[in-house]
């Protein structure tokens, strides 16, 4: 259990437990609670739920999926849209953080910092050296989001050891095809609080975005090296989990 303001964050105990998180994961996703947002990854992991301390109201969800190197990259979510090839020669743990959403009534930044330090423990508790995702983009249209974009590729690229390659029928190759300088104001406005995070923390993103029409978002690819992180980023998500990531 960590607790946070009005919030704490713990895992999934049940299967009451894992239908709600679905049943939140629909809502955010797919504008309705009245189903469940299930697919064939939910066995594989974890599930963290953040909650009202005094209500138990569920607030935010996202689950953790463990790897024990890049060899087992293609088991990752994010293989079935991206070719991660490069990464299967990443030696250490790693960690795919998923299907993060929060409820949209809620707009408190203390949410995103529980997360973060629930994250930020169990990349401390096994070793991870790597945390990659899929961050997303509400929507499919790319017209709203280019300044993000092209800040995106001029500061944000993976480097060409670890980059994704195209997979996935439908993207958009803004690192080739946008040619426009960034707003950088306008770039974070519409940059999704979950990626900004990432690159604070110095992650990179794949060169492309995937158009998943069936989760209606714009999605890169995001890797933070642990190692890589700013020494002063470590200090505050050491304050937030309470313990912390790994030195060196």
């Amino acid at each position: 259990m960590l607790t946070k303001g009005r919030y704490c964050v713990r895992t999934a105990a049940s299967a009451a437990d894992l239908q709600a998180a679905q049943r939140l994961r629909n809502l955010a996703f797919h504008g309705s609670d009245a189903a469940l947002d299930v697919d064939a990854f939910d066995d594989q992991c974890i599930h963290y739920l953040i909650e009202e301390t005094a209500t138990n109201r569920l607030v935010c969800v996202f689950r953790m999926l463990s790897l024990n190197g890049g060899q087992d990259i293609g088991r990752s979510y994010a293989a079935q849209f991206y070719e991660l090839e490069a990464l299967k020669t990443f030696p250490g743990p790693m960690v795919e953080m998923g299907r993060f959403c929060v409820h949209p009534d809620v707009h408190d930044p203390d949410v995103l910092r529980i997360a973060w330090g629930a994250m930020t423990r169990y990349v401390d508790d096994h070793a991870v050296e790597l945390l990659f995702g899929c961050a997303s983009f509400e929507g499919t249209d790319t017209s709203h989001y280019l300044d993000s974009f092209a800040m995106l590729r001029d500061r944000h690229l993976a480097p060409p050891r670890w980059l994704p390659r195209v997979k996935a029928p439908k993207v958009f190759r803004f690192a080739n095809r946008l040619r426009r300088k960034p707003n950088l104001k306008a770039a974070q406005l519409a940059m999704p609080p979950m990626l900004r995070s990432y690159l604070m923390m110095g992650g990179w993103v794949s060169d492309h975005a995937v158009v998943d029409q069936k989760m209606n978002t714009l999605h890169v690819f995001t890797g933070v090296e642990v190692k890589a992180i700013p020494p002063a980023r470590k200090r505050l998500l050491r304050a937030i989990s309470g313990e912390g990531l790994r030195r060196g």
